[in-house]
């Protein structure tokens, strides 16, 4: 069987970056059960409401849906069981530094294959004030106006 290669993207939260301020973005490595990379390899999790917690110098992904393998038996795995996380240690004490800020979260955004081996990348993030959300959708709608207004002046 030939080897993987290239990003095979499983599973975005789209969301996370609605509601929350990007501040830094780590790619992390996950302990898996055999019955959930088969599930991930048909292509189906979830990462709403899924965070990421230090606990005890080791990193964690919590809460994060994937949905037991269907040609599995008594050996499938629990859907919403703590990960561990594969990070190395000083990225792990750099994240709890700024994880004991006001504020300070850690959110997968995704969750995607790399050569093969299954990784999750997870942000740093503030949570966003409701107005902060508008502001965000008000920018995104101008630029799409000034694009609409650009392309049907080049067509005149």
């Amino acid at each position: 069987m030939a080897k993987e290669s290239g990003r095979k993207v499983v599973a975005s939260n789209r969301k996370a970056r609605h509601d929350f301020h990007i501040d830094d973005v780590f790619e992390a490595g996950i302990v898996l059960m055999g019955t959930e990379v088969k599930a991930l390899r048909a292509g189906r999790a979830s990462l709403i409401d899924g965070f990421a917690s230090i606990d005890g110098g080791e990193a964690w992904l919590e809460n994060v849906h994937i949905p037991e393998y269907t040609e599995g038996t008594w050996t499938n795995h629990a859907p919403r069981r703590k990960r561990k996380l594969l990070l190395h240690a000083w990225e792990i004490k750099e994240l709890a530094v700024k994880t004991r800020e006001r504020g300070s979260t850690l959110v997968p955004l995704s969750l995607y294959f790399l050569d093969g081996r299954a990784k999750v990348e997870i942000a740093l993030a503030r949570g966003k004030k409701d107005y902060d959300k508008r502001q965000t959708l008000r920018e995104q709608q101008d630029m799409r106006e000034a694009q609409r207004a650009m392309g049907t002046r080049r067509h005149d």
